[in-house]
């Protein structure tokens, strides 16, 4: 029988009455991910980390942050529990599961909750033949009834809410017919609350690059799902390469944005003007100040090597983008690029492409 304990992160619970805890924690994180769900940083490979989200939280309050996405047989059958680790000031955050397996779904669902996590993410838009060959992502589009039971297991393992992050179809399906019926069964299963990649994905012939850019968007469809499940909370991905876009679509009708790349890229007009264009709150800190409050973050990372971890880079190549389009941004990236990754770099490297970059806009 699963006994949740919310971890905070890395921080188990203090012992107590595990009743008491779930009631006391879900419901309250369940309203905070109601709101923080209009707008999101999607969960992308070799990206969003737990670095990158640690940074992401300093710049919005209230951004909901997603992981990398994390297969349940590494959870399950691999004893890799260290990739579930993150800082409690991420919060809210949502971890992403990669899988097929009902009952390794429900027990990697069930590590996650236990852990913290308050949303649970079931990846069904991932395009890589990596992912395909696990019958991971994408290719569960093929198989509505399958996915569904897999939500199923998940929510009855565990008091996290259970998501699902989907396509509009793949291949030579038809989205028009596809999207509604998926949504219908996993709707039956009990989630609430779905990410729809506006893009067919193409599992034969393109690389997930191509993915990305070469089938077309159909907002529109997705808009139609809005109308067809108006009890569903739909966010909408795919594309969304501003803030003020992001805004037009809430405006229009979603529920939510989800925005990838860009926020990455360029996180601090995206997530900077998140908490007031957005949440109705005031604008994030200034780019250099994040910087400095990052500060105490890398100087423990560099003292931890108990996780292989320690090295500046592993922080820093989430930072090269705050000063994206600014005077001094290319000093800033280039000196950090150069510096960061050598053995022994530490915040001095920081401080100096902080005054690097100064000098240049001077």
């Amino acid at each position: 029988m699963f006994v949740f304990r919310p971890r905070f992160g890395s921080n188990r619970a203090g012992e107590g009455d595990d009743t008491a805890q779930v009631a006391q924690y879900m419901p309250a994180m369940s309203l905070v991910l109601h709101k923080a769900a209009r707008l999101s940083v999607a969960p992308m490979m070799d990206w969003t980390d737990r670095h990158c989200r640690y940074l992401h939280r300093l710049l919005s309050k209230h951004t909901l942050l997603y992981t990398e996405m994390v297969t349940a047989p590494a959870l399950v059958r691999g004893q890799a529990r260290h990739l579930l680790r993150f800082d409690p000031a991420e919060q809210p955050v949502a971890l992403q599961l990669g899988g097929s397996d009902p009952i390794e779904l429900a027990e990697a669902a069930a590590m996650g909750a236990e852990e913290g996590y308050p949303e649970i993410n079931l990846n069904c838009g991932c395009p890589s033949d990596r992912v395909q060959s696990g019958s991971f992502g994408a290719v569960l589009m093929e198989d509505a009834a399958l996915v569904a039971l897999c939500c199923r297991a998940m929510i009855a393992a565990q008091p996290a809410e259970v998501t699902v992050k989907c396509r509009i179809g793949v291949d030579d399906q038809d989205p028009s017919e596809v999207l509604p019926e998926f949504l219908s069964q996993i709707v039956a299963a009990g989630v609430n609350r779905v990410t729809i990649h506006a893009r067919k994905a193409w599992l034969q012939g393109l690389s997930p690059k191509e993915n990305r850019d070469i089938p077309p968007l159909d907002y529109d469809l997705v808009f139609e799902m809005k109308q067809l499940f108006p009890n569903l909370h739909i966010s909408i991905n795919g594309g969304v390469a501003s803030l003020d876009q992001a805004r037009e679509l809430l405006d229009a009708g979603m529920d939510g944005v989800m925005i990838g790349r860009a926020a990455y890229h360029n996180p601090t007009d995206i997530l900077q003007r998140a908490d007031d264009v957005i949440y109705g709150g005031g604008a994030g800190p200034d780019p250099v100040d994040v910087v400095l409050a990052m500060r105490p973050y890398i100087e423990a990372h560099l003292a931890d090597d108990s996780r292989g971890g320690g090295k500046l880079a592993h922080v820093t190549k989430h930072m090269l983008g705050l000063f994206a389009g600014r005077p001094g941004a290319r000093q800033w990236r280039r000196l950090l690029s150069e510096q960061a990754h050598k053995p022994g770099a530490g915040w001095s490297v920081v401080e100096d492409a902080l005054a690097a970059m100064e000098q240049a806009a001077a």
